[in-house]
């Protein structure tokens, strides 16, 4: 089998997925601006379709979890899993702060930069690494690999820092990273973490589509067996995957530590399960062997909106683990039915 021949597929059926998470998107927020000017009363104004809902409420909270989602398709592209990357992005951030903290606030944007980058895609990638490593050199189910380093990387994200929260108290981020970079206005904007999550998409979508480490990944979780047969060094592309997930998530990590001007312990909490739930509703099979990156971004655009549709709607909070969840399921139902449907087309 020829590495490139089950990378033809999924880019044919990419178009017509993408169009329909677009559709789903256009409905959703349809229904939720339709609501809100259905239900607006005094007291109570239609949020929804407000710019600063749309930009602080729903663009740029996604851009963390559509980063992470890009690395979680990547992993899923190859049957994999990676539960670790909210532990990864609270490492990262912490990492990235101590570093930070230790540069005088005024300190020259040459010096934080890249210091603020680096330090945070270092960390990610290295925790990364251990996951691929770990899976590759034990042979042991991603999930089972990943659901034990994301105790470790959380333990340590509490016990390294010296403190809950850096920087520390009395203390601030330089300003050539937090104002006049991740923070720097446009417009009346902050476009930097919809900016990065942009370009993560479009190195993505590279990545997966334009390059042959791309085809490899389909190849791969498309069948492993025949991969392997055909000469391919899965053992290595699986690796390459995990060590993805891993820089992906020190990217948010940064991101996040950029927005907020501080990093704790707690950072990331919970976050696996939207990236996990942005990369499925997207169209990555758990199955392996598909997904894309711009179906990332739409499927983690729909969870953003079904988030921000509980605050618009008035619901609980609670409700959001029981959306997400169905979200998922009804994801996972909708492929296999797919994959069913294909097999039987196939089979006449």
């Amino acid at each position: 089998m020829s590495p490139s021949a089950p990378a033809a597929r999924p880019a044919r059926r990419a178009l017509p997925q993408e169009v329909g998470l677009a559709l789903v998107v256009l409905v959703l927020g349809l229904i939720l601006a339709g609501y809100g000017w259905h239900d607006a009363r005094p007291g109570h104004p239609n949020t929804f379709l407000n710019f600063d809902n749309l930009i602080d409420g729903v663009a740029t909270p996604m851009s963390y979890y559509a980063i992470m989602a890009v690395g979680a398709t990547v992993v899923i592209i190859t049957a994999g899993i990676d539960i670790s990357v909210g532990a990864i992005m609270a490492l990262a951030a912490l990492g990235g702060a101590g570093a930070l903290q230790a540069l005088p606030p005024d300190a020259s944007a040459w010096l934080v930069l890249p210091v603020a980058l680096l330090v945070p895609l270092a960390i990610g990638l290295a925790c990364g690494l251990i996951n691929g490593g770990l899976v590759v050199g034990l042979n042991l189910h991603p999930f089972i690999v990943t659901l034990g380093t994301m105790s470790i990387f959380r333990g340590l994200a509490n016990v390294l820092p010296s403190q809950k929260t850096l920087p520390a108290a009395g203390q601030l981020l330089p300003e050539a990273f937090t104002t006049r970079f991740m923070r720097v206005e446009w417009f009346g904007l902050q476009p930097m973490p919809l900016l990065l999550m942009l370009g993560t998409i479009a190195l993505g979508w590279i990545y997966l589509h334009l390059m042959v480490a791309g085809r490899e990944t389909y190849a791969v979780g498309g069948n492993v067996e025949a991969a392997r047969f055909s000469g391919l060094r899965v053992n290595r592309i699986l690796l390459r995957t995990y060590a993805l997930s891993g820089l992906s998530a020190g990217l948010a990590g940064m991101v996040s530590l950029g927005r907020f001007g501080t990093a704790s312990t707690s950072t990331g909490t919970g976050y696996e399960l939207t990236v996990i739930a942005g990369a499925v509703v997207g169209g990555a099979s758990l199955a392996g062997g598909r997904g894309t990156a711009v179906g990332a971004l739409l499927g983690t655009l729909i969870i953003a909106l079904i988030e921000n549709g509980i605050l618009i709607l008035r619901l609980a909070q609670e409700y959001r683990l029981v959306i997400i969840g169905l979200a998922i399921v009804v994801a996972v139902a909708l492929e296999r039915l797919g994959h069913h449907l294909r097999q039987r087309r196939a089979a006449r």
